[in-house]
């Protein structure tokens, strides 16, 4: 395992970090726990969780009380004032069975906190590391004006935004610049929301990244030990992955939908984050996972759209999504059997 320094706060992360979201989809604490440990026993020393995420942080308390001393734990706060930031404070390290949190992060703030805000939300996050309660704290992105303010300012110890081969020049370049200002930089997306599904090929091109630490979504131990096995002979940026970026950038870069789900939720209940990107799922994961009865019935919703175009104002990325759906259930429904 490669460990590298995060930003300017002294601590040395493994280079694969386990992104904690998809272990809320596992059944049982126990199962969850014996993938979080696997991970520890391969390396990895980072976890990212979330308070948004169910009982991820839960789960993550329950696998590493034993060896808490030893990681690094992350997790988010969607908190909007400083009095519900400590609320959340309080129920993470609860759910986390620990006494500190090693990174706090604002979950995307619409707005980048300032001491003496009226929001509360930067003194409080001070007042935490006072108090012992956080060591270091971060924000959390999708968009780059903002991470970039976040960069800027000096004032905030790491940076969380997606990162990927399909990322913009612009977007490796918020990576070099959080490099330049010491902040610690976390790649979320790195297979952006599941469209990369060669993981050698992403492997290589974020090791790249010098400063960058992807969090990798980790739900299977099949997906686990192929990273782990990816850490123990890490693969060469040759030719033949360059040719695989490359055609991967001709057919999905852009403004494409990444999953992220900010869109949500939709008054026509359509599952907008996976039904406007049907079209490239469909071509690029094992399609029969999406030709269940339900997803036919979740698919078939888009014809209830009114076109109110909230998801559009929710866009992190600008995209308009009622206005795509429409292709995406076409050519959706020409893969269903007849």
């Amino acid at each position: 395992m490669e460990y590298i320094s995060f930003g300017k706060t002294g601590l040395m992360v493994s280079r694969t970090a386990f992104g904690a979201l998809p272990i809320q989809r596992i059944a049982s604490v126990e199962e969850a726990a014996t993938l979080l440990r696997t991970a520890w026993d391969g390396g990895v020393n980072f976890f990212d969780t979330a308070r948004a995420y169910s009982d991820s942080e839960e789960k993550l308390g329950f696998a590493l009380d034993e060896i808490r001393k030893d990681v690094i734990v992350a997790t988010k706060t969607g908190a909007r004032t400083g009095a519900d930031l400590f609320k959340d404070l309080e129920t993470s390290l609860r759910n986390l069975q620990t006494d500190w949190i090693d990174v706090y992060q604002l979950h995307n703030p619409s707005f980048i906190p300032l001491p003496g805000g009226e929001d509360g939300l930067y003194d409080a996050l001070a007042k935490a590391r006072e108090e012992g309660k956080i060591r270091f704290f971060g924000v959390t992105n999708h968009s780059r004006q903002l991470a970039l303010q976040a960069a800027e300012s000096g004032l905030y110890d790491s940076i969380q935004f997606p990162l990927s081969y399909l990322s913009a020049p612009e977007d490796v370049e918020l990576a070099a610049l959080c490099e330049e200002k010491q902040v610690g930089f976390l790649a979320m997306k790195a297979l952006a929301g599941g469209l990369l599904t060669n993981a050698r090929s992403a492997f290589a091109w974020m090791r790249k990244q010098e400063n960058a630490v992807p969090l990798w979504g980790i739900q299977k131990t099949s997906e686990l030990e192929e990273f782990l096995a990816l850490e123990r002979e890490p693969p060469v940026l040759d030719d033949e992955l360059s040719a695989m970026i490359e055609k991967d950038r001709a057919e999905l870069a852009g403004n494409f939908c990444r999953g992220c789900g900010y869109c949500l939720p939709c008054p026509a209940n359509i599952p907008i984050n996976n039904a406007n990107r049907m079209r490239e799922l469909l071509r690029r994961s094992p399609p029969a996972q999406w030709l269940t009865p339900e997803w036919r019935e979740l698919m078939s919703r888009i014809e209830d759209c009114t076109k109110c175009g909230l998801c559009a104002k929710r866009c992190p990325y600008g995209l308009k999504p009622y206005e795509t759906l429409p292709a995406h259930l076409a050519d959706y429904r020409s893969f269903l059997p007849e």
